[in-house]
This record gives structure tokens, C-alpha cells and sequence, in this order.
């Protein structure tokens, strides 16, 4: 057993305000986390998503995607974790570990413009909206992106329902089909409606739920119809990219291979030679062959970070417009400094904490994907 209560000190006793940490020169700020690093030892897991900086994923002890992550914090004993990404990876990170766990984020406002973009109350109305038509627990499988709230996993949770991630909703979308007849996916639509395209849904199938809209916008005719349900959501990154970026790029490079992620438009996607979650493409760029040319339509800075780790290639970022995630973007050093010295002090005013009762419904849409392998 462990406490997450022990008070350590930090070499020099000095305590810093965030706003003393922005006076203070970089190289000091990094010689700074090196020190309470070692200090800490294996009290503290750092976790860094894809898309995290530079000078941040630095000190990371696990990289990964969001769901990696939050499985690998399980599997720890530390007392603290600190996770540099955004409020949903961290509250997952708190759902799977132990109660005696602490989940830090390092900086409260680093959220998801797409999660939200779908809240429990919203869904709830649209849920109770679609019993007025069809017997929605009968007929609908609720399946929501893991990129949302634990409130809405546990949403999931509660009605039978499932989680998916970008690299698994093929698999998740079929277990929903072969449930019930219909799908509510939720909150990005062009994941749901990515992927659904792969398996031969037409668009004669699918309908778009605008959650400000009485019956999300649509008639009584098409919700009967429908097999998919997708929420009017989407990343604001991935929105970025277009189809004449593509065409610029095979224009000026013939041989290249434009590769996208599956939160991208259709159109993006459909004019792409490779389409996979963020672990897929960093799986398909280092097993392509040497000189390879690629134009990837993602996050800059993962794009980036495949330019410096696979230089026997020509990397390229599709769009001609700086496209970074700026909540992932929040975390920096002086916050991760921030957050560090907090738990020397014996104090977590950045933890993420799911209450009991969603914890335990979001395992349940959790579990349900996790069965699928």
C-alpha cells in the first residue's frame, strides 16, 4: 500500500507562483523539473499525449494516444499522475486507476473544443426526443468517441451502450449493429461517418442531429429511417485540412502519399491514400520504405515529431495553415514545474476526480469495447 499524502521537499525548499515560473529563463525552468524528477522518483507517472509539445513530451515516461495512456496509468503504483493532455484523458486516466491514485492535469483549462461539443443534458434530450418516435433502449445503441466526457461514457454506460476510438469503430460500430438496428454516435460526426462509409452505409442510412435543433433538426420520416444517428460535432483541427491542399501537394510532389485521420471531412478522407487513428499513422510511416513522401492531415505537432524521428523521409503537414490543437497546447513547462512542486507540497489543486457513480457506468461502456480486443 502507498500513501498519496507524503510531503516531500524540493532541494532547494523554493516555491514558485506560475506567473514566477513565466519570469524565470527556460533552461532554468527545465533544470528545475529534471530536479523534482528525480526527487520524486516512482511517486510520479508522467503521461504525454501525441500532441503535446515538444519540451513537453520530453519528460513523458509513457507517449501515447488517450486511451494507451489511461490503460497504462492502471497499471502503475504510483500515487500521482500527472497528464499532459487534455480534461477527458485525464478523467479516463481517473476512472481505470484506483481510488488511491491522484490525476493531475496541469492546466485545468486544457479541454476538447469537440468533447464539448456533446454534454449529458444534451444528450439526454436527444435521447428522450427519440422515444417520442422509436423505443430508443430498444432500438438505439448509444456509442460515444472516447474523446467526451465520463459523464457520457457513463451515459453509455447506463443505456447498454459502447465506447470507440478512432483506430476500433469499425469494430464497435458493427457490435452496435448487431445489437440493435440503429447507432447514436456521438460527438464527432465524421468519425461515425468515416467509418460507416467503410462498411457500406449509404447516405440514405445516416442522419446529422444538430443538438440545438428541435429533434435534431429532422423529421419523423428520417429518424425512423435512419440506421446512423451522428451528432453535429467535429475537431477543430482536423477541420483545417482540405481537399485542394491535397491536390497542391500531388501537384508539386507526384509520388506522395497523403495520409489523414478519420475525424477529418469526408472529403479529406476520400481523397487520401491512408486513413488510421494517430497510432496507425505513426505505424505506417515508420514501416514505409526509405525516401518515402508523405502529407499528413493531422495535429502539427505529431506531424512534427514524425518529421525529427524519420528523417530517411520527406514529411510534410497537408495544410499550409499552422494547425495545432492550442488546448493540448496549454501544457507547458512551467505548468508541468507547477503541477510537480504542488504534490511536493502536499497539495493537487489541478486533480481530476469523476464521481463514484459515473466512474462506475463508464467502465461499463469501457468494458464493452475492451471485450472487443
Amino acid at each position: 500500500m502507498f500513501s498519496n499524502n507524503c510531503i516531500l521537499e524540493t532541494p532547494d525548499k523554493a516555491h514558485f507562483s506560475l506567473q514566477e515560473l513565466y519570469d524565470l529563463p527556460e533552461d532554468e525552468i527545465i533544470h528545475r523539473i529534471h530536479s523534482l524528477r528525480e526527487t520524486l522518483g516512482d511517486q510520479l507517472l508522467i503521461l504525454g499525449h501525441h500532441y503535446q509539445r515538444e519540451e513537453v513530451i520530453g519528460f513523458a515516461d509513457i507517449t501515447g494516444d488517450s486511451l494507451k495512456l489511461a490503460q497504462e496509468a492502471a497499471k502503475t503504483k504510483a500515487p500521482y499522475i500527472i497528464f499532459c493532455g487534455v480534461h477527458f484523458m485525464a478523467e479516463m486516466a481517473d476512472v481505470l486507476t484506483s481510488d488511491e491514485q491522484v490525476v493531475i492535469l496541469p492546466d485545468p483549462a486544457a479541454g476538447c473544443s469537440m468533447a464539448d461539443m456533446a454534454n449529458d443534458e444534451q444528450v439526454q434530450r436527444c435521447w428522450n426526443e427519440l422515444n417520442t418516435v422509436i423505443e430508443a433502449d430498444n432500438s438505439v445503441t448509444p456509442v460515444t468517441y472516447i474523446n467526451s466526457t465520463a459523464a457520457l461514457k457513463a451515459f453509455c454506460g447506463e443505456h447498454d451502450g459502447i465506447v470507440c476510438t478512432s483506430g476500433n469503430a469499425k469494430r464497435v460500430m458493427q457490435w452496435a449493429w448487431d445489437k440493435r438496428e440503429k447507432i447514436l454516435f456521438f460527438p464527432d460526426q465524421h468519425l461515425g461517418e468515416n467509418t460507416a462509409l467503410t462498411m457500406g452505409i449509404t447516405d440514405e442510412d445516416m442522419m446529422i442531429w444538430d443538438p440545438f435543433k428541435p429533434m435534431g433538426g429532422n423529421s419523423t420520416e428520417a429518424i425512423k429511417r435512419a440506421k446512423l444517428i451522428l451528432w453535429k460535432g467535429f475537431c477543430s483541427v482536423h477541420q483545417l485540412f482540405k481537399t485542394e491542399h491535397a491536390d497542391t501537394m500531388r501537384k508539386n510532389y507526384p509520388n506522395i502519399q497523403i495520409l489523414a485521420h478519420p475525424e477529418c471531412s469526408r472529403e479529406v478522407c476520400e481523397t487520401s491514400d491512408f486513413v488510421g487513428s494517430t497510432e496507425m499513422i505513426i505505424k505506417h510511416v515508420a514501416a514505409a520504405p526509405q525516401g518515402s513522401q508523405f502529407a499528413i492531415a493531422t495535429e502539427l505537432n505529431l506531424v512534427n515529431r514524425l518529421r525529427i524521428n524519420h528523417p530517411e523521409h520527406q514529411i510534410w503537414f497537408l495544410s499550409p495553415t499552422v494547425s495545432m490543437c492550442s488546448t493540448m497546447f496549454r501544457t507547458d513547462p512551467p505548468h508541468l514545474y507547477w503541477a510537480m512542486q504542488e504534490i511536493l507540497g502536499g497539495q493537487q489543486y489541478h486533480q481530476v476526480s469523476v464521481p463514484k457513480s459515473q466512474q462506475n457506468m463508464a467502465l461499463v461502456s469501457l468494458h464493452n469495447m475492451l471485450q472487443l480486443g
